[in-house]
């Protein structure tokens, strides 16, 4: 078991920095306190296996708004047992009240610049899904030209194929009436043969 005693310099009074350190204690099997002095600093004494107090310390050693620590200062000892937990140590009521309303309203700025976030992208999103509605729109307007244009060429091909049955029937007629008219020279060729006594 260790201890260390460090004093964290920086924005770190009504931000709800004792609250973030006590926070990070739950899953480590950490005793101690951590309170604020008067100078502006938070002190933090805490006991435990070195493994979980150097996870602590990286852990609250942060620049994450509204917490900003510019400095943290350790000092290690050997553990004492002295701490059954790990509690946050308050002040007076009025100084304790100031912080907290401090710490709400920073909370709400963070809430209010995440939801400015959010609607930012949630514009982002609607103007992406714009964009596909107007391919889309332009992808049928396609579709329906490709369509128009089977049309056509189905018409096309209709009429090509009533030209093509017109025409048979017509060179059928045309080629049964030239050959009537050939048997029919035939005939009258063979007659007057037959008449001249020639026999074919």
């Amino acid at each position: 078991m260790k201890r260390f005693v460090a004093v964290a310099q920086g924005r770190v009074q009504r931000v709800g920095y004792r609250e973030h350190v006590y926070n990070e204690t739950f899953e480590r099997n950490i005793s101690g306190y951590v309170k604020n002095l008067d100078t502006g600093e938070v002190e933090i004494v805490a006991e435990g296996s070195e493994s979980d107090l150097r996870d602590l310390i990286n852990e609250i050693n942060i620049i994450r708004r509204p917490i900003a620590v510019k400095s943290f200062a350790v000092r290690w000892e050997e553990a004492t047992g002295e701490y059954a937990d790990f509690e946050i140590i308050r002040g007076d009521i009025q100084e304790e009240t100031f912080e907290r309303m401090d710490y709400a309203g920073n909370a709400l700025h963070s809430m209010d610049t995440k939801l400015d976030r959010m609607v930012g992208q949630q514009d982002q999103m609607l103007g992406k899904q714009d964009q596909m509605l107007g391919k889309q729109d332009q992808m049928l307007g396609k579709q329906d030209q490709m369509l128009d244009k089977q049309d056509q060429t189905l018409q096309i091909a209709r009429e090509t194929k009533e030209e093509i049955v017109g025409l048979r029937s017509d060179t059928r007629k045309h080629l049964d009436d030239e050959f009537g008219e050939i048997r029919k020279e035939l005939v009258s060729i063979k007659d007057a043969l037959a008449r001249a006594g020639i026999q074919v």
